[in-house]
């Protein structure tokens, strides 16, 4: 019944079944959807970061009625399932891409699972700023594209950083997800290659280079951000 704790030792650091040719295309796989999916996130999450700010400190009633749509969708997404929402937007990535499958085929599902989570955390960021630095900007008669330039995303940049930091982590598990069902990558790997056939070894390597991968997005993020926080 199933290999001893001994041969599923042996055979993780001996690694007989792993090819290396094919670990390496999984990384790239995986880093690809990673940064494709990350920039995209860090800039359509900014604006509607943006929008949400703005919107909710304003006093008209359509931008309370814009508020309110943007964060419903902006919810909406986030509390999908990401597996489910693969599934859900498979004839847009149809119409769009022209393929499901590989890993640009899992690009959609990607940025429209981090985008509003990154938004969320733009805004909490903006809301963190000094109240007065904005009124201040505000008096001396700014319009509202100085005030986000010159004001909002300098103040808060440290935390955009870190934000996306965390949502670039969360994109590495997604990708990871997205390869279980054909989108490649460390995860298509561990799944199709190393559970299917039970190869421990396989799923052991897939899994140290996705740490491998969060740990240095991480490490570059702490350093970017200290770096910007002159606090």
């Amino acid at each position: 019944m199933g290999n001893s704790l001994s041969d599923i030792l042996r055979e993780m650091f001996t690694m007989p079944n792993v090819s290396w040719d094919e670990v390496w295309l999984a990384t790239y796989e995986t880093i690809y959807m990673t940064l494709i999916s990350t920039i995209f996130a860090f800039i359509l999450g900014s604006i509607l970061g943006v929008l949400l700010f703005l919107s909710a400190k304003s006093k008209s009633p359509v931008a309370r009625v814009f508020y309110s749509i943007v964060s419903f969708i902006v919810n909406l997404f986030r509390a999908i399932p990401f597996i489910i929402l693969i599934l859900l937007l498979i004839p847009f990535t149809s119409l769009v891409l022209g393929t499901i499958s590989g890993p640009t085929g899992a690009l959609p599902a990607l940025i429209i699972s981090a985008a509003p989570f990154y938004a969320r955390l733009v805004e909490i960021a903006f809301k963190e700023i000094d109240k007065g630095v904005i009124e201040a900007a505000w008096s001396m008669g700014a319009n509202t594209w100085t005030v986000v330039r010159k004001v909002l995303l300098p103040e808060a940049m440290p935390a955009l950083i870190s934000g996306i930091t965390v949502t670039a982590i969360a994109l590495v598990g997604s990708t990871a997800v997205a390869g279980v069902i054909g989108a490649g990558g460390l995860g298509n790997l561990a799944y199709l290659t190393g559970f299917t056939r039970n190869q421990n070894d396989v799923i052991f390597v897939s899994t140290i280079l996705i740490l491998v991968i969060v740990f240095i997005v991480q490490f570059i993020g702490d350093w970017a951000t200290n770096k910007i926080d002159k606090r």
